[in-house]
């Protein structure tokens, strides 16, 4: 069985130092890093990057496009969305959808990385069922 949590994620970065330098400008404290690999630590998982040909080194598969899935980093107060989303832009990110807020108790506007890496900055209404996973993941 394979417990159900994720302690880990990991992106193959074409571009390490760039990757790097992006993430480093969110504010994000650097962990630990060598020549092809760097980690930094979150709240609920550690985010790492991987050199893409170290990756297809490990694996045998070369990645060659974005890889299909978005990553959420959640704020605590609504407020922070904006702000969040701001920083992103600010260290090298590209707006792919201005913040809006829906009616289910939402606030969320998404940006890529520099190698076209999918982030969504949210909150989640305390009322949502979706904020009990979060906090629970977060814990």
């Amino acid at each position: 069985m394979i417990p159900a949590r994720v302690t880990v994620a990991t992106l193959a970065a074409r571009d390490l130092k760039r990757q790097r330098d992006f993430y480093v400008g969110l504010g994000w404290e650097l962990m630990a890093e060598t020549d092809d690999f760097c980690a930094f630590g979150t709240r609920g998982a550690v985010f790492t990057l991987y050199a893409a040909t170290s990756v297809a080194r490990d694996t045998g598969i070369e990645q060659r496009e974005p890889s299909g899935f978005t990553f959420s980093a959640n704020v605590d107060e609504k407020e922070e969305v904006d702000v969040a989303f701001a920083a992103a832009i600010e260290a090298g990110g590209r707006i792919v959808k201005e913040p809006v807020e829906y009616d289910f108790g939402v606030r969320s506007g998404y940006f890529a990385d520099p190698e076209d890496n999918l982030w969504e900055v949210a909150w989640v209404s305390p009322e949502n069922q979706m904020a009990q996973a979060i906090r629970r993941a977060a814990a």
